[in-house]
């Protein structure tokens, strides 16, 4: 059989799709939408799963007679084009245009069927232009202040960084130690919000439990109370907030921040001074400060203990207290909170314990954070703790000494960033010190072009000219703010804007955003669950506040988070990082460096990254097995939520199956027609049918790789029959059947062989014949080597289906319930082991 050219007709079918959108007339519709990507020049194997993924789920739907919105666009603006810039001597812009035709170029030899009229980049004006207009909207109706606060400094890239932007006390792009720094900020008032942000998790059923549960725990609503202290021989008060008030009896000491009001009493204390000092080397979220050594600065100030009579507390300031979380002050119960703990081995105070698992008194090695009864506690002894919370409330309103309060955990956004590469924000300063909007009419307001990137501080603050204007409405001089937007906010709406791209009087045309909007299918990485995801919810919940239009509350009805690409990482004897072009396998645990044959460390698989050099380069890949090998690799070695293992052997594999497939069609194209035998054709026919139906049922539940697990069994049956005594109608049939079933998966090879089938109904799915009663087994559910239940299931069921039916339906599940399953044993149709801690 001849040798099919991939690349021919991966070039023309590429044609073919470039001039064609998924766009039916009176379809129900659809909106599919992969996370916008940075242009930051290559696309990598990540790009190529999370757009592959949302490729299949788009042209499925389309084949299944769905109008579907597919578009594409660029979050091309950010500090990493204002570094790139400084290098190559390159203005951003530049950089950045550069960047996406080349990054657009290569997603176009995927495949992928993306409407590219609807390609939208947030640094091009007509965009900003929209945001600006949003900027004002939403400080019109109160979702924007500015106020001077303390902020996560990044030292490194010099702006400013959210909370969500710090992981682990370290800016999430420079890797830097984050410092507190004192700033007067632009934010978005998100915390408005906060209990529509929380309760409206329980509407999105299409979401993963696993990231509901990280904003839930991210937005963070506390119930408690807030206390009144009264300060020994002074008439002011101390309020405390606490969520543990049933751990009163337990307090030894009040912590207050370094910024509290009481701080200017000791303004002029040259140790308070250096505390301080000290203080601002923590970034201000809660890891940066919870992994932080404990320090304090011991006041001259006691207070009254308000139910333990002649007992008085110290009060400290200290480094773990945070202004903007409840009033600045805490009492700290060092038996039952952790940080309260190291505060006070380190200034030797008391710790009492007052919630004990057991009912015993004794002493702690470290905080006890457990439910339990109460101890050493006067009128809450033997309660539980959660009863003893709701009584110390109702003592505590008694005594009017304080009331039940909710707090959140969440913190306004702060979106002002020094840097010349985003977009301005449209609010300029008067001569009287007040700060207004610019008019709508004035929108875009543009960057300059002549900009030095090397001038210390944020460019925009010392061009010559640009940041000086004339406020419309008065004609007087006034000047620019030249802090811009945080890249976040770009991201924020952008799926908005792809429902009409061109509109020009508006952000978006309402009508066109009722029409599609919710997304239908999101598809992104984990790694956005707080920072993205949770920013795109508060700007559509304000934007229907500021638009009566718009009656959507929610942008994403279903979400999918897909798992990364890995690859093992390579170093060299000096520990350089090495690309795997670098490097020689000699078996799969050694390898040498090419140039010299010098010994190489190869590390564990883990996800690709430009710095540890563990990449592959897609362009090439495709180069040399073609586009669907690549696809069907990515789609094909594991579930499209977990974690992929690249290897050139299974792209290799993919392509030599392909291959296969396209001999097939060509054999039942050139086959001579056999007198047929009805019941070996109803019997081929049948089990089509059935692969049919399992196939189309593994694609809408997300199980890629199990659908083409199918396929291969489905060329396994075309062998087997191909000589049998079916008719050449009944094969090309039940071929074109098959191909159409591919599309999604293999577009260029599946279109070029429906060609050559001559079928004329291409873009129509085949019937699935849904009263296919699916053969069925017996699968073993066994806990810790001991089966538990023998269950009658559907064959082929992937280890996901079978914990579900596990947990629902057996009598395996009273076991399993409440535990923590250490590893499942799985073996296909057969039996599944789950490990638990006894």
């Amino acid at each position: 059989m001849e040798r099919l050219n991939f690349h021919l007709i991966e070039k023309k079918w590429q044609s073919h799709f470039a001039k064609k959108n998924l766009q039916r007339k009176d379809g129900t519709k659809f909106y599919c939408l992969e996370m916008f990507p940075y242009p930051s020049g290559k696309i990598h194997m990540g790009h190529v799963r999370n757009y592959t993924i949302g490729d299949v789920i788009a042209r499925y739907k389309f084949l299944n007679g769905y109008d579907v919105l597919h578009p594409m666009g660029w979050d091309s603006f950010g500090l990493p084009a204002e570094n790139a810039s400084k290098l190559n001597n390159l203005h951003p812009k530049e950089w950045t245009k550069k960047n996406i035709e080349t990054m657009k170029s290569q997603l176009k030899l995927l495949g992928l069927s993306i409407d590219w009229s609807l390609e939208i980049s947030t640094c091009d004006k007509l965009y900003y232009k929209h945001q600006q207009e949003l900027f004002i909207d939403f400080y019109n109706n109160g979702f924007i202040s500015k106020k001077e606060t303390y902020v996560n400094w990044d030292p490194v890239e010099k702006t400013v960084l959210a909370n969500e932007q710090v992981i682990n006390g370290r800016g999430w792009r420079s890797n830097a130690l984050v410092e507190r720094k004192k700033l007067s900020q632009w934010f978005f008032n998100i915390t408005k919000l906060s209990s529509e942000l929380l309760e409206d998790l329980t509407k999105l059923n299409g979401w993963p439990e696993k990231v509901k549960t990280m904003q839930a725990n991210w937005i963070g609503k506390s119930k408690g109370c807030e206390l009144d202290f009264s300060i020994v021989s002074e008439k002011e008060n101390i309020a405390v907030f606490t969520t543990r008030p049933d751990t009163i009896f337990g307090a030894s000491f009040i912590a207050l921040s370094a910024d509290h009001p009481l701080s200017k009493k000791y303004a002029d204390n040259s140790e308070f001074i250096k505390f301080k000092k000290a203080c601002d080397k923590t970034g201000t979220t809660e890891e940066a400060i919870a992994n932080a050594e404990k320090i304090g600065f011991k006041t001259t100030l006691e207070v009254i203990h308000p139910f333990i009579k002649d007992k008085k507390l110290p009060v400290y300031f200290a480094n773990f207290v945070l202004m903007d979380y409840g009033t600045g002050a805490i009492f700290g119960c060092p038996a039952h909170d952790q940080r309260d703990f190291d505060f006070a081995k380190k200034y030797n105070l008391e710790i009492i314990c007052v919630v004990s698992e057991n009912g015993e008194d004794k002493n702690l090695n470290e905080a006890y954070t457990g439910p339990g009864k109460m101890i050493n506690s006067q009128f809450l002894n033997g309660l539980n703790f959660s009863d003893a919370k709701e009584r110390i409330i109702n003592e505590i309103e008694k005594k009017k000494i304080g009331k039940g309060k909710t707090l959140f955990r969440l913190k306004d956004w702060g979106v002002s960033r020094q840097r010349y590469w985003g977009c301005p924000i449209p609010m300029i300063y008067l001569k009287d010190g007040s700060v207004v909007p610019v008019e709508k009419s004035e929108l875009p307001i543009e960057l300059p072009n002549d900009i030095d990137l090397n001038s210390k501080g944020n460019p925009l603050d010392v061009h010559p000219s640009w940041k000086h204007t004339v406020h419309k409405a008065t004609g007087e001089k006034a000047t620019r703010e030249t802090d811009t937007l945080d890249t976040f906010v770009d991201s924020s709406w952008y799926f908005l804007r792809f429902c009409s791209p061109q509109h020009s009087t508006s952000p978006f045309d309402e009508k066109k955003v009722n029409q599609w909007m919710p997304v239908d299918q999101y598809i992104g990485g984990i790694e956005h669950a707080i920072l993205h995801l949770l920013y795109s919810r508060f700007f559509t919940k304000a934007i229907s506040v500021c638009n009566n239009k718009i009656n959507i509350s929610e942008p994403f009805k279903n979400l999918f988070t897909q798992g990364m690409v890995c690859h093992e990482s390579y170093k060299d004897e000096n520990g350089n990082w090495l690309y795997p072009e670098e490097i020689m396998k000699i078996n799969s645990n050694e390898a040498i460096k090419k140039s010299d044959k010098t010994k190489v460390v190869v590390g564990q698989p883990e996800s690709m990254s430009k710095s540890k050099k563990n990449t592959v380069d897609p362009e090439l890949m495709i180069s040399q097995y073609g586009a669907d090998a690549v696809r069907w690799f990515i789609l094909s070695d594991s579930p499209p939520e977990k974690d992929i293992r690249w290897s050139d052997t299974g792209v290799s594999s993919a392509n030599k199956f392909l291959q296969k497939v396209w001999n097939l069609n060509c054999s039942i194209c050139n086959k001579k027609d056999l007198p047929s035998n009805s019941k070996i054709e109803s019997e081929f026919v049948s089990k089509v049918e059935e692969y049919i139906y399992k196939i189309d049922n593994s694609i809408n539940n997300f199980r890629f790789n199990v659908s083409i697990a199918q396929f291969y069994e489905l060329y396994k049956l075309f062998n087997k029959y191909f000589e049998k005594e079916i008719s050449n109608d009944v094969l090309k049939g039940s071929m074109i059947k098959i191909m159409k079933l591919m599309i999604p998966f293999v577009p260029h090879l599946a279109h070029e062989s429906l060609e050559i089938l001559n079928c004329k109904n291409v873009e129509i799915w085949p019937k699935i014949n849904k009263f296919i009663k699916l053969e069925k087994i017996k699968m073993v559910i066994q806990v810790n080597g001991k089966t538990r239940d023998v269950v009658d299931i559907k064959k082929d069921l992937s280890e996901e289906e079978i914990f579900k039916i596990t947990m629902n339906e057996t009598k395996a599940k009273k076991f399993l319930k409440g535990k923590k399953i250490n590893k499942r044993i799985f073996v296909k149709n057969k039996i599944v082991n789950y490990l638990i801690k006894i």
